[in-house]
């Protein structure tokens, strides 16, 4: 079987690994409305538990054994504690409350620590896509690789770190 897209040959691909279920429930793809051929997704299905999956079209999909020719295999594949957690998670994601629920903390946590930095003097940027968002220790707003290379890295650094710190001190809020 000879997979074609576009008579050249070449796929789409989403490494859903970073935006699966933090953009949309569904990933990027689905937010942004694009169905690729193939898609690959981390940590993110398992509830952070050491796991990886793909999934795709059929046609290709069909080239994995036992149909095609070609093997897929991993030292944690089909591992019990993450599959069971990963099926919680992606049947709690579905419900649209539990969903809502993280975009609404994703937008108070960046509230509030723009508002630590604005209180503190210091100039941050955000970017923020529903519950996936980061900050910029900058005073010029991330829009392309040179307006984000001139942010403080060293400044974030420490910024990451202390997160870490609060992290060890605070336990996490359950939905």
């Amino acid at each position: 079987m000879r997979v074609v897209r576009n008579g050249e040959g070449a796929l789409l691909i989403f490494d859903e690994v970073m935006t699966g279920f933090r953009v949309h429930s569904g990933g990027a793809q689905a937010l942004y409305k694009i169905k690729p051929d193939l898609t690959t997704l981390g940590k993110v299905i398992g509830d952070g538990l050491p796991v990886g999956a793909y999934g795709g079209k059929g046609e290709i999909m069909q080239m994995v054994v036992p149909s095609g020719p070609m093997y897929q295999a991993g030292t944690l594949s089909g591992n019990l504690l993450a599959m069971s957690a990963g099926v919680v998670a992606l049947l709690l994601i579905r419900e649209e409350k539990v969903w809502e629920a993280m975009e609404i903390r994703a937008r108070q946590l960046e509230t509030g620590i723009a508002s630590a930095a604005q209180i503190a003097g210091v100039p941050v940027q955000q970017a923020r896509v529903r519950t996936m968002f980061t900050t910029f220790f900058s005073e010029t707003k991330p829009t392309d690789w040179n307006t984000v290379k001139i942010a403080d890295v060293g400044r974030f650094g420490k910024f990451f770190q202390k997160k870490l710190e609060w992290r060890r001190v605070f336990s996490p809020v359950v939905i």
